[in-house]
């Protein structure tokens, strides 16, 4: 098996294992900004949760990259 199946294969179980550990955090999080929507803490907690998305979409994107790229 080459390089390219490992690098794709951590990557995703990486990505996989850090995406479910943080899932418990951020629902949390929304659940606060949900109740409060004014207070200025509620701000910094939405920008982690908006940035907590686009790093999920961004390492979904690169897994399935791999996984094509390696076929």
């Amino acid at each position: 098996m080459n390089s390219l199946f490992w690098i794709t294969l951590t990557i995703s179980i990486i990505g996989f294992v850090v995406l479910v550990s943080m899932k418990k955090g951020m629902e949390s999080k929304v659940a606060s900004v949900k109740a409060n929507l004014e207070d200025e803490e509620n701000t910094s907690k939405a920008k982690s949760v908006i940035w907590w998305i686009w790093g999920t979409i961004v390492w979904g994107i690169v897994s399935i990259i791999l996984v094509v790229w390696s076929f």
